[in-house]
């Protein structure tokens, strides 16, 4: 029995989405596709009705998961001043529920070292969603000039990327909260 259109586009988004998760909480090489499509709820034969290759399913992962970041830090700034919507943004990226879920979390954090190797969409995807984070912290900048609010939310963008990939790599658990408190710190002071 076929599928109708409505079916195989929810189909095809639950795949993005369990492969959002997959790939940020084992890695992109680490996740295999029989394994993808089964935490799917699906069979490996099905992957290639939906997805030319695992490429594609790359540059639609991290793409949703990119966005849902950034969505979720632009809810964590809503109906607040800059500077505070600002402060807010950073304390929920740099908090201890975000560092102990990376398959809920940022992928620039989780995977990032494979975005680096990436294929150029997907490369080109993470760029765009980096200059959207940007956008995101310039906004909070709005005592500077346009150019040194970049300049400064590039700096703080990098900063919480770096802070939570190393909250995460250290096996002390002090001193993984104190990358994330001091990092915070240090981005509150710009």
């Amino acid at each position: 029995m076929r599928k109708s259109k409505q079916e195989t586009a929810e189909t095809r988004e639950r795949i993005v989405a369990t492969a959002a998760a997959e790939f940020r909480r084992q890695g992109i090489l680490a996740t295999g596709l029989a394994d993808l499509m089964s935490a799917a709820g699906l069979t490996h034969g099905g992957f290639y009705r939906h997805f030319d290759s695992k490429e594609q399913l790359v540059t639609e992962a991290c793409a949703a998961a990119l966005a849902s970041t950034t969505e979720g830090l632009q809810g964590a700034a809503a109906g607040k001043p800059k500077r505070e919507a600002l402060r807010a943004i950073v304390a929920r990226y740099l908090s201890v529920p975000h560092r102990d879920h990376p398959q809920a979390g940022c992928a620039f954090a989780a995977i990032g070292s494979e975005l680096a190797r990436a294929d150029k969409k997907t490369r080109a995807v993470a760029t765009e969603s980096f200059e959207g984070l940007v956008r995101l912290l310039a906004a909070g900048f709005d005592d500077l000039a346009p150019a040194e609010a970049e300049q400064q939310a590039q700096v703080a963008a990098a900063t919480m990327i770096g802070a939570l990939l190393m909250s995460r790599i250290v096996s002390d658990p002090e001193l993984s909260r104190s990358i994330l408190r001091n990092a915070q710190a240090a981005i509150n002071e710009l």
